[in-house]
């Protein structure tokens, strides 16, 4: 079966494209507002960019009502957020924190999450989740016409959880297993790792 992109409307293709493209790591993105409260939302158009500079980048529609979303005004105006990876225990805050609510009214009350401070950076990350960027704004590029904004965020520092660094001499190694990492599908579903392996690459 060949489905051509351009007899699709758009919300067909964000559907074929997220039953496809899978699965998708998990962005959860937290910012803070003027307001002083901080927002936390999910982003599965996400991935790694560039090493160096150390760049991830996560995409991000507009709210139904045609606004800007939360997330995307605040690091506009404050330059900061910490990307989270969730494990599976995170689903059901995860899923939470996607609903849409005031500019201003906080997702981590509203899911009732505590958080922690991050040493030397101005935001907390959330306490639990076992990885965790602290990230500045390199750029806020614009593509369609919604329009999608796709935001590339600079990493100061990574929070890895103790538990989930194998010993090792010669240099870090995270245990996937571990982390458990929350992976997105299409829809409503997700998935969990349920083993990895190793291939070994040519010379």
């Amino acid at each position: 079966m060949n489905i051509k992109m351009s007899t699709l409307a758009p919300t067909q293709a964000y559907h074929l494209m997220t039953q496809t493209i899978v699965p998708r790591p998990v962005a959860w993105v937290l910012t803070e507002s003027a307001k002083e409260s901080f927002n936390l939302a999910p982003f599965s158009y996400f991935t790694a960019v560039s090493s160096n500079p150390p760049l991830l980048m996560f995409s991000v529609g507009n709210k139904p009502t045609g606004e800007m979303k939360d997330t995307v005004r605040n690091v506009l105006e404050t330059g900061k957020m910490v990307i989270h990876i969730a494990n599976v225990d995170f689903a059901e805050q995860v899923t939470q924190t996607s609903a849409t609510l005031p500019h201003g009214d906080s997702e981590v009350e509203a899911a009732q999450l505590s958080l922690e401070p991050m040493d030397g950076f101005t935001l907390p990350r959330v306490a639990g989740c076992p990885i965790a960027f602290a990230c500045t704004l390199y750029e806020v590029k614009e593509i369609g016409d919604a329009p999608q904004r796709l935001v590339f965020a600079e990493i100061e520092q990574v929070y890895v959880d103790p538990q989930v660094i194998d010993a090792r001499d010669d240099r870090l190694q995270v245990n996937a297993m571990a982390v458990n990492p929350l992976c997105r599908l299409g829809g409503s579903d997700y998935a969990m790792l349920d083993k990895t392996f190793s291939v070994a690459r040519p010379k």
